[in-house]
């Protein structure tokens, strides 16, 4: 049924970009850039090198999980009416890179991630030949994606070649920024504390970049099924480690980390949800977390509140 759909869609997004009369080639001077973008990291980022010049579409919504999306008509539409599409790559959009990439045939549509070298990518554990996609947990590798949308915009709005490169200029200094403030938070935690638990295996990015070890129960997508033993191996390193905290995502259920906690527990450990952190998907438009840099704040304040409290540090 998943397949049967996907090719509906497919054949619905064709129809739709071949037959729409204000998609033309090239940009207009005075009409905006309407761009479709897949999670709102990557939104984010577009917003910032586009300015003005763009009108951006984040298909995937605050809080939903980008490894079990499915697009809606709604969503095909805008698809089929885009001028440049942006998405992640690596596989994160599963089967919707199959449509994504047929559409490149009549719509400029770019993975981000192309811009980053591979032999700086970690590859999967899971699945062969793959490589893990949340590499917006190391802030210096994400700004090489920022390289990559002043480019494709650069390529297809010529005339405004000046204005990307300013304001990518001006994005990318605010980034780097970030990573010293994400550096100097770790600095905070003592470095046998820098272990990072969590519902799914997102972090390892963050913890290649800044020193934490990272533990997730479930793999690197959600999809992946988590088992009895899966839980009781996570409690067990847990208890033995003492591992003060453990954290929720915001866009995966805390059912099974709760489940951990109970599992925990009846190996004579107590181990407190640290709080709440945004990984695969951003907060709310209008927050803070709404934007990449305040999510990648909130996200380490959190982690270092949570993993120093009981120390008193």
């Amino acid at each position: 049924m998943q397949r049967l759909y996907i090719s509906v869609c497919l054949i619905a997004i064709l129809v739709g970009s071949g037959c729409d009369p204000k998609k033309q080639p090239g940009a207009t001077a005075g009409d905006k850039i309407r761009v479709v973008t897949m999670i709102g990291m990557i939104t984010d980022v577009v917003k910032n090198v586009g300015g003005p010049r763009v009108e951006v579409t984040g298909m995937v919504e605050p809080g939903v999980d980008p490894h079990f999306y499915n697009p809606t008509p709604k969503d095909v539409q805008r698809l089929g009416s885009a001028h440049i599409i942006f998405y992640n790559g690596l596989y994160l959009e599963a089967k919707m890179g199959d449509i994504l990439a047929k559409m490149s045939e009549d719509t400029p549509t770019v993975a981000v991630t192309d811009a980053v070298d591979r032999s700086l990518l970690l590859k999967s554990a899971e699945y062969d030949g793959l490589y893990d996609p949340h590499l917006w947990f190391d802030v210096k590798l994400w700004m090489q994606t920022v390289e990559k949308v002043r480019d494709a915009l650069s390529e297809y709005d010529a005339d405004n070649t000046a204005l990307y490169r300013s304001n990518a200029e001006r994005y990318l200094t605010k980034l780097m920024e970030l990573n010293e403030y994400v550096k100097s938070q770790v600095e905070r935690v003592p470095s046998q504390q820098r272990v990072l638990v969590t519902a799914h295996d997102c972090f390892n990015y963050f913890g290649e970049a800044y020193g934490f070890e990272v533990r997730g129960l479930q793999g690197i997508s959600t999809a992946s099924e988590v088992s009895i033993a899966d839980v009781q191996e996570l409690a067990t390193f847990i208890a033995e480690r003492r591992i003060s905290a453990m954290f929720v995502e915001s866009s995966v259920s805390s059912r099974s980390l709760e489940a951990v906690k109970a599992a925990v527990k009846s190996k004579g450990f107590d181990v407190r949800i640290g709080g709440v952190l945004f990984t695969d998907a951003m907060g709310n438009e209008g927050t803070p977390e709404g934007t990449y840099i305040g999510m990648i704040r909130y996200n380490i304040d959190t982690i270092v509140h949570a993993l120093i409290e009981k120390s008193g540090l």
